[in-house]
């Protein structure tokens, strides 16, 4: 059975994001064999579990997944049906990091190679994270320590420093890219709070 932790580089000499780049590899082959069953039953479950985590929040940043991702369609049916107001990441001037509202049923449209799906804006700036209560960030694998894999870049490294101390923030993965066994990092990467995944979430001391 795979597990992201049998994936995970033994040869201490590799530089890190040649390391990194192996596991985001090794995830990505993985991710196009699931079942379009076994990702509807996943993105379903993920939904229900974060129904868990609304009391008292107002404000979510998620953002719209990719394929291979978690399908996060019914996560924002959840977010949406609750009331809340959502945040989802675009692309601002010259490729800025920056966010706009969302509610289900507007159009989404992919507008750079790479990018999960955005709302049309208007974009709010890099900041507007700083008002959200809850965030919901996507990730590759996510280990004990909270470190998250990301797709690469640091977008949401860069970002996250601007959300208000003591939100929660939360990755979304399937169960099998939890590793037991450290992710490699670099000093820079922002860890995670906890992990929303098809079997629930899992809060993580730091």
């Amino acid at each position: 059975m795979w597990s992201l932790s049998g994936t995970l580089p033994r040869d201490a000499g590799l530089e890190l994001e040649d390391a990194k780049q192996l596991v985001r590899d090794s995830v990505r082959r993985h991710r196009k064999d699931r079942s379009e069953r076994e990702r509807r039953e996943a993105a379903d479950a993920i939904a229900v579990h974060a129904r868990g985590l609304l009391d008292g929040v107002r404000c979510v940043a998620a953002y719209a997944s990719r394929p291979g991702e978690p399908d996060t369609g019914p996560l924002l049916d959840v977010l949406d049906e609750a009331g809340l107001e959502i945040l989802l990441p675009i692309l601002g001037p010259g490729l800025s990091r920056d966010w706009a509202r969302y509610r289900v049923g507007e159009p989404l449209e992919v507008r750079a190679p790479g990018r999960p799906p955005e709302p049309s804006g208007p974009g709010l700036g890099e900041r507007a994270i700083a008002d959200a209560d809850l965030i919901f960030a996507p990730a590759l694998g996510v280990d004990s320590a909270g470190i998250r894999l990301g797709q690469g870049g640091g977008w949401y490294d860069r970002v996250l420093v601007h959300a208000r101390p003591g939100v929660p923030v939360f990755a979304v993965i399937y169960d099998d890219e939890r590793a037991t066994d450290a992710l490699p990092a670099a000093p820079h990467d922002r860890p995670v709070d906890g992990v929303l995944a098809p079997s629930g979430v899992e809060r993580l001391s730091r």
